[in-house]
């Protein structure tokens, strides 16, 4: 455990920072990678009755694969999804995606070591189009912003609704995807050292983006 706390501090403030420090300064870009694979089913929600309540549910195992890549600069999201399997075709699909936004300036992908994205096909793709992947230590989903987004989708147009075909739960989208780090700022925005210090803790990442944001309120939040 000490190892990967190591690990991570390491890779965040020699290799991740810096590039972030970069985009955020218009010399570059970053996007956080990771796939997604949402099954057509009931994803349960807490819920408070006093009486007993039926939620409907779907059957069968259906899968909605999301193969993202998230600007944490922009928010703006570039995907590739199936209802098959993410592969390694997938991932050069995204790629190449990427490559035809004719963004100016050096593009760096984080993501984690997943076999489809970290092997020869890919990495020589990558370097053809002049796109670097810098992978993530093992064991660091906290590392990658676009988790953090997974789980608002999940919250926000999954949890407790019933989608009774296929064709609506592939089509289901939350209203404003753009708001799902909004409780990172406003809780910063409101916090004190310490519980500041609670939020790096959850989400590094997170953290060092709105200090870039918002130097003001990171150092001393009663003064934003």
């Amino acid at each position: 455990m000490a190892e990967h706390v190591a690990d991570q501090a390491a890779f965040l403030e020699t290799q991740l920072k810096p590039v972030l420090a970069a985009a955020q300064a218009g010399a570059g870009h970053v996007f956080f990678v990771d796939a997604a694979h949402f099954v057509f089913g009931t994803f349960l929600c807490c819920l408070w009755s006093f009486t007993r309540i039926f939620v409907r549910a779907a059957s069968g195992r259906q899968r909605f694969n999301v193969l993202g890549a998230w600007n944490a600069v922009t928010r703006q999201l570039i995907a590739v999804t199936n209802t098959t399997v993410v592969n390694t075709e997938t991932m050069s699909e995204l790629l190449r995606k990427i490559a035809a936004l004719g963004l100016t300036g050096p593009i760096t992908l984080v993501l984690d070591n997943a076999r489809y994205q970290h092997n020869a096909a890919v990495k020589a793709l990558a370097t053809q189009l002049g796109i670097t992947l810098l992978f993530l230590p093992a064991y660091s989903p906290n590392l990658n912003l676009i988790e953090r987004l997974r789980k608002f989708i999940q919250r926000r147009a999954l949890y407790g609704r019933y989608h009774p075909k296929f064709a609506d739960f592939t089509s289901r989208r939350p209203r404003n995807p753009r708001r799902h780090s909004d409780h990172v700022r406003r809780a910063a925005g409101d916090a004190d050292d310490a519980q500041l210090s609670a939020i790096r803790a959850r989400n590094p990442v997170s953290a060092h983006l709105f200090a870039a944001r918002n130097p003001v309120s990171a150092r001393n939040p009663v003064s934003a």
